[in-house]
């Protein structure tokens, strides 16, 4: 003969002839999804996330742009700079030569050696022409010409 179960061993051992009981009154959610939030909310909730993402991305990003185009501007100084100095470097060993001071010298401040007699040819220059009038200047002060349109006087 069989020994009858009380429910609660039932329930204890999972038998599988016993179905789970589920409580009448529960109804399936309208609002569905997690933390049971309206779909209006939800959607909400997700602006607002995106938003705060943008914004945590866009100070960094702005600082990243900034320094890298102040970077390719110490970039573009130092090349100019690097020309200068081996432009430098070469006037300095042109000036190193003896020869080339002298000319330099010569040509510039106009040094002689002792002994020679320096020459100094001015080239006659042309009158420089006056500046040509401006059109409607007859040579009337700007005052008088305002008294006579004024007064109806045609220059």
């Amino acid at each position: 003969m069989r020994a009858r179960r009380t429910p609660a061993q039932r329930k204890a051992t999972g038998s599988p002839g016993v179905a789970k009981r589920r409580p009448a009154n529960r109804q399936k959610s309208s609002t569905g999804g997690a933390f049971k939030l309206s779909s209006t909310r939800r959607a909400a909730v997700l602006a607002l996330l995106v938003c705060v993402m943008a914004l945590s991305v866009a100070v960094p990003l702005r600082t990243y742009l900034s320094q890298r185009d102040e970077l390719a501007a110490q970039q573009a100084q130092q090349a100019e700079l690097e020309v200068q100095v081996r432009q430098l470097e070469q006037r300095k060993q042109e000036l190193s030569d003896p020869a080339q001071v002298e000319a330099e010298a010569r040509a510039r401040l106009g040094y002689v050696r002792p002994g020679e007699t320096p020459y100094i040819v001015q080239v006659p220059q042309a009158p420089a022409a006056p500046p040509p009038l401006a059109p409607g200047d007859d040579g009337v002060p700007w005052y008088e010409e305002i008294w006579n349109s004024v007064m109806g006087k045609d220059s």
